[in-house]
């Protein structure tokens, strides 16, 4: 028995455990299910003992994992504890950066950034570039990242519980396709003329499942086929070549980065809106947080970022969350000395 076992290995024996099903757990997670069950294997060599009986359909605790399944979650809530205790701690000074993802260099999150720099100069930050939100998390729950953006609806409702989240724009979206494409004439995209069409979004990227499934409420009953998941693509010549190849369109923003070899075009009628949040770990204390919170208030106001014209779109989960927001997360940003 060891006493110094992995908390991500931990979380994995919880997730299964009460999902009692490994594809489950792995989505849960965020990770893939062949990753998920070494780990669970890799936990029982550590502690010297089946935790799960398992076969191609069924997956039940042995007695031993009844036994330490209580142990385990009060494990991880104490660990969780430490992780809010550390987050409330003052950092010493600006001597440690805040560390924020950013996910690209035209995205919402790198023109905070840009201005939170320019009307904090003295805060230290040091910036990730993750590809999703879903990732990010990830790392924002083992203490390794601080802030994020994205779409907070996509995630768990569990891992929403763990973080707090402030919207700060509605981000029109577009569509992104090869230079010869049919619909490359047009100046933007009826959602309608893309029924038919086999629309990338991610699929199969453990980092981005909250834009997967964004993507596949926009594409229900209109046609719109997804396409497969596929391997995580690494740089924009890699990705022009593999969309190109394939003939699929992407689902992008308005304001992502162009990519050679094609060409962007906002969709309309409707225009899908996508929420950003500001997203960070619970109980985080750092002057660099409230920096990123003013210059999105500002630049959202300046910009109406927060504007909803008629003829927009978002999905219903969305709405609901968008419904039950307060004050709260903003009041308690504002506390941050």
């Amino acid at each position: 028995m060891r006493d110094d076992t992995d908390p991500r290995l931990l979380r994995a024996f919880l997730a299964v455990a009460e999902e009692l099903h490994f594809t489950r757990a792995a989505a849960r997670l965020f990770v893939a299910q062949q990753a998920l069950s070494r780990d669970i294997r890799r936990l029982e060599r550590i502690w010297g003992r089946d935790l799960f009986q398992r076969d191609t359909r069924h997956v039940a605790l042995t007695p031993e994992g009844h036994r330490l399944l209580p142990a385990v979650r009060r494990a991880l809530a104490a660990h969780a504890e430490l992780g809010q205790e550390l987050g409330r701690t003052p950092r010493p000074g600006s001597s440690q950066p805040l560390i924020v993802d950013v996910a690209n260099s035209t995205s919402t999150g790198s023109r905070l950034l840009t201005q939170a720099r320019r009307k904090a100069p003295g805060l230290d930050f040091v910036v990730h570039t993750h590809s999703g939100l879903a990732g990010a998390v990830r790392e924002m729950m083992d203490g390794r990242l601080d802030i994020s953006f994205g779409r907070v609806a996509g995630l768990p409702p569990e891992v929403q519980a763990a973080l707090q989240h402030r919207l700060v724009r509605f981000d029109p979206l577009a569509v992104l396709m090869p230079t010869d494409h049919k619909l490359a004439a047009l100046p933007q995209v009826p959602l309608a003329a893309l029924a038919g069409e086999i629309l990338y979004a991610a699929a199969g990227n453990q980092d981005t499942t909250e834009w997967t499934d964004y993507a596949h409420q926009l594409c229900l009953g209109r046609g719109i086929e997804l396409a497969p998941p596929y391997p995580k693509i690494e740089g924009e010549v890699e990705f022009s070549r593999t969309m190109r190849r394939h003939q699929w369109l992407v689902l992008t923003s308005v304001s992502f980065m162009s990519v050679p070899g094609m060409l962007s075009r906002p969709l309309t009628d409707p225009v899908p809106l996508t929420p950003v949040s500001m997203v960070w770990r619970r109980g985080l204390r750092h002057p660099g947080a409230k920096a990123l919170a003013d210059a999105a208030r500002h630049l959202g106001a300046a910009e109406g970022w927060l504007e909803r014209p008629l003829g927009t779109w978002l999905p219903e989960a969305d709405l609901r969350a968008i419904s039950r927001n307060n004050d709260s997360t903003e009041a308690t940003l504002d506390n941050k000395k």
